[in-house]
């Protein structure tokens, strides 16, 4: 009976934008497979520890909406079925203007179009083996609260987000990735402009993080320095400034349908499609997240950062290795903090991001490490500048002042008097990660390092004789091991790194 749902017709409510949320590319017609891997997305329990056991430092835009509204917003189903027992009847002219029928999901669903998404829920109560929705596009705005709309959406809400993120650990979470951005960002900025860049920002917080918290990424280290600066030597001097190099090898910055085309595709290619809600924005100090908002998984792109030949490599780093290594680790003994002590568990990091880092580049023509370099490179120099003289010493390698600039306060995020000496450390863990990988690349099973979630590379073999690998994802890009090492031996190359070098440094 449900083998096969068509929506054949628009629905058209007030034009009010929502927010820019899609999974598909907008310009395509909806088809969505529902059969795969419902159950972990219908499940709180993957939710609760796909981002959390890793520390992304890019994980700075998590201050989202949809966790700010009023609690008198969020209904419970019970007063929902309550208010639809009481609506009016609705006229069956009203009733044939809309042929699509509530579907039995137990999961949201953001079917989009220019950019508005739909949410759709409702409690499971039958499965058909297969479902899917396809047709033309539905131009879907913000609900008025009309007799329709209370008919026939009144019993598909959208969800609150599952109990496990209003933990107390959640929001020690929340509290430091919110904490690193400072409130008064625009602000600042214009007057550091106007000064011609002589003005040491002072920085406000709206939810300043425990002072503890923060000192422990308050020490940067110099142990990977000189490797940080040969790398960007190396980079110069083949193509003469950053931003000769940045048009090189990243392209053109892409416009929002090609975004949405190439994240369809990349997407396709994992067999991830309906998995992940995607947002773009040009509020992220970093070029993409990995979040989980109102529980769900949510990848936010920096529009302003998305090359054409650069978004590929974000969305191995974001979906291929963090998604993917997540949604892995909530099916593991160590799924959750107690797991991880009770296996005696080092920190994921510097792996998890070492690894993201190093897939990435991994098929460029050039793999310059850059960007983990100058991030390792900055974050020593803020410890020992001023605001103002790290952005003059940054001039060096990197000539565009909006670049210097997000470097600057990516150093320097979580301080207040940026006129003192001071950093964020955090952002050195790129390269940590990346050259400890590099350095034992031919001791590390690679395919069991993604299939076992969020573990060090140093817990591998200890641990793969607990660990549950069936139906583990791995991405496509690691299914060849022959083809993927020999890229890794090109990283080598091309950013002059030699074994007998790493393991002096790497231990």
């Amino acid at each position: 009976m449900l083998d096969s749902i068509r929506v054949t017709e628009k629905l058209h409510w007030p034009k009010k934008e929502l927010s820019k949320k899609s999974i598909l590319n907008p310009e395509d017609d909806l088809s969505l497979s529902l059969e795969r891997n419902l159950h972990l997305l219908s499940s709180s329990g993957v939710l609760k520890d796909i981002f959390t056991t890793g520390t992304s430092s890019d994980n700075v835009f998590l201050q989202s909406k949809e966790e700010k509204k009023h609690p008198s917003q969020k209904q419970t189903s019970c007063s929902l079925h309550k208010r639809q027992r009481k609506s009016t009847k609705v006229s069956s002219k009203e009733r044939r203007k809309i042929k699509a029928p509530s579907l039995l999901l137990s999961s949201s669903w953001y079917c989009n179009s220019k950019p508005s998404p739909l949410y759709i829920t409702s409690p499971l109560t039958t499965f058909c083996p297969s479902i899917a929705i396809s047709g033309s596009r539905m131009g879907l705005s913000a609900r008025t609260k009309t007799k329709v709309k209370r008919h026939y959406l009144s019993s598909l809400p959208k969800p609150s987000p599952p109990p496990p993120f209003k933990s107390q650990a959640r929001e020690a979470k929340l509290c430091i990735l919110t904490a690193i951005r400072p409130s008064n960002l625009e602000i600042e900025k214009i007057k550091f402009f106007k000064s011609e860049f002589t003005y040491n920002p002072v920085f406000e917080y709206s939810n300043p993080a425990v002072p503890n918290v923060l000192s422990k990424y308050s020490r940067a280290s110099d142990r990977f320095l000189k490797q940080a600066i040969k790398i960007m030597v190396l980079a110069l001097e083949k193509y003469g400034s950053y931003e000769k190099f940045q048009q090189a090898t990243g392209g053109s910055l892409l416009p929002k349908p090609r975004i949405w085309y190439q994240v369809r595709k990349y997407m396709e290619k994992e067999g991830c499609i309906g998995e992940i809600v995607v947002q773009l924005s040009e509020d992220l100090l970093s070029r993409a997240s990995m979040t989980v908002v109102n529980g769900r998984p949510t990848l936010t792109i920096n529009v302003s950062t998305a090359r054409e030949h650069w978004l590929e490599g974000m969305l191995r780093h974001e979906i291929g290795t963090h998604y993917f290594r997540g949604m892995n680790n909530s099916q593991q003994p160590w799924s959750n903090g107690i797991g991880r002590k009770k296996f005696g568990l080092k920190p994921v990091n510097p792996t998890e991001e070492g690894l993201a880092s190093i897939h990435s580049v991994l098929f460029r023509k050039d793999p310059f490490l850059w960007r983990a370099a100058l991030l390792y490179y900055t974050v020593y120099q803020a410890s020992r500048m001023s605001f103002s003289e790290l952005f003059k010493d940054l001039a060096k390698f990197v000539k565009d002042p909006n670049t210097r600039w997000d470097y600057c306060v990516r150093a320097k995020r979580g301080w207040t008097d940026t006129s003192q000496p001071g950093c964020f450390s955090k952002d050195q863990v790129y390269l940590n990660g990346i050259l400890q990988i590099l350095r034992h690349r031919e001791t590390i099973d690679f395919n069991l390092l993604t299939a076992l979630g969020k573990v060090s590379f140093e817990d591998v073999d200890r641990l793969k004789q607990y660990g549950v690998v069936q139906n583990a994802r791995i991405p496509h890009f690691l299914q060849d091991r022959s083809r993927y090492m020999q890229y890794l031996e090109k990283i080598m190359e091309v950013n002059d790194l030699t074994d007998s070098e790493l393991q002096e440094i790497v231990f």
